[in-house]
């Protein structure tokens, strides 16, 4: 099969193209990943260019048996309520994947929020470990031996504090499979051609590899791959150790309190973190919703008010693990870069992130979030947009600026994917 990844020197030549100037009417965007990759009145096609077309939460079309067999087992490991026995806690978020991940289909977002919190010293972020921080645990599993484990607080000297809402796993195995070195395309390629707005490649610790690699996941882009992700969430959100997170969390930052964890060591072997990964990497993405004369307007409006320079509608996976994700066209409106965002900024550095730096969301299946940025503090699409800032002014002010049916038109577009 021939290797149809993006190339730089193919993207440097078609995104300067496009770059250099535009007839009247004709909107400036971002380069695909290859010459019809912005036929996107679908989600995703395949390497045969036939549309990745599933319910939400249905694995990707094309498995072969042992991988549907794969993906069944994660999902029910996904949905599966974890008990004490299984080592949950004794400081957590939730019992299961699924509770927060549930928005519009077991693997989906939801708007349960996550709190962080931490505070600065001489201008530099302590993140207040020895208070449980950065990120809290809102429940506990009650009474053990001598302890009673009850939910974390924010402690009153804790100067930032942050909400993260929960994000749809919807295609990511995708995202996952894109090749490493694209990352670097993209840093460049903003760098050249707007780096008012450019960003920059985050670059993370992969513990299974044992190297950095680019960020991909996560508000902060602090995750390189599904697997560390999901080893990662299932230490710091239900409280069950792996051999690659095998810390527990200190209750409200008291270490001493794990004297009284009914299950010491580590509570999982592997395997269901494995079973994880294979849920969210099969899981495919949700197909756009139908696309209208207001909404095909609307894109080409999104283009012009310069959105594109980093929510970029194309990318291309290279040969991944399963033949059903290698080489697939798709589109979510991000370039997974870091930016930095100003007073949007969370304040909390994380990863390769400063406190100002976000990832830039992806926004296919935005038709199935009811609360909008990183906090859920937006009600409507038009109060995200507004609240652009930073490297996003310039978009944002492009918008505030818009006649009333472009901005209308912008806002279907948005509303279809």
């Amino acid at each position: 099969m021939r290797d149809r990844t993006i190339s730089a020197p193919l993207l440097l030549l078609v995104v300067t193209s496009l770059a250099s100037g535009c007839a009247p009417g004709q909107a400036p965007e971002v380069a695909p990943a290859e010459p019809d990759g912005d036929q996107d009145t679908v989600t995703a096609l395949n390497a045969r260019h036939e549309p990745i077309d599933t319910p939400p939460g249905d694995p990707v079309p094309g498995l072969g048996a042992d991988e549907q067999a794969r993906f069944a087992d994660g999902k029910d490991e996904f949905e599966q309520v974890e008990d004490i026995a299984e080592g949950l806690g004794p400081v957590l978020n939730d019992t299961s994947c699924a509770a927060c991940h549930s928005a519009p289909a077991s693997g989906g977002g939801s708007e349960t929020l996550e709190t962080r919190f931490g505070t600065l010293v001489g201008g530099v972020f302590d993140p207040l470990a020895q208070q449980g921080g950065s990120l809290i645990q809102v429940k506990g599993i009650g009474a053990a031996g001598a302890c009673t484990f009850t939910g974390e607080t924010v402690p009153s000297n804790a100067t930032v504090i942050a909400q993260r809402r929960t994000t749809p796993l919807f295609g990511l195995g995708l995202v996952d499979a894109i090749p490493e070195s694209t990352f670097a395309y993209v840093a460049r390629i903003e760098a050249v051609l707007f780096p008012e707005q450019s960003g920059r490649a985050g670059r993370v610790q992969d513990i299974a590899l044992g190297r950095t690699a680019a960020g991909r996941f996560g508000w902060k882009g602090q995750v390189p791959s599904l697997h560390q992700f999901a080893g990662d969430a299932y230490l710091n959100e239900m409280g069950v150790t792996s051999p690659e997170f095998p810390d527990e969390n200190c209750p409200g930052g008291d270490c001493s309190l794990l004297a009284c964890n009914p299950m010491p060591g580590l509570n999982d072997d592997g395997s269901n973190v494995a079973a994880f990964e294979d849920f969210m990497t099969l899981l495919a993405p949700v197909r756009r919703a139908a696309f209208g004369s207001q909404a095909l307007a609307g894109r080409r409006v999104f283009a012009a008010a310069g959105c594109t320079r980093c929510h970029w509608s194309t990318f291309r996976t290279g040969r991944a693990r399963s033949p059903a994700l290698s080489f697939v066209t798709f589109h979510p409106y991000s370039d997974f870069m870091l930016h930095d965002m100003g007073s949007l900024g969370d304040g909390i550095p994380q990863g390769s992130a400063s406190g100002s730096e976000m990832r830039t969301a992806p926004l296919w299946g935005l038709r199935f979030v009811t609360r909008y940025l990183h906090d859920g503090r937006a009600a409507t699409l038009a109060d995200a947009i507004l609240a652009h800032d930073g490297q996003g002014r310039k978009a944002r002010d492009s918008f505030a600026a818009l006649p009333a049916g472009d901005q209308a038109a912008l806002l279907a577009f948005l509303g279809s994917l």
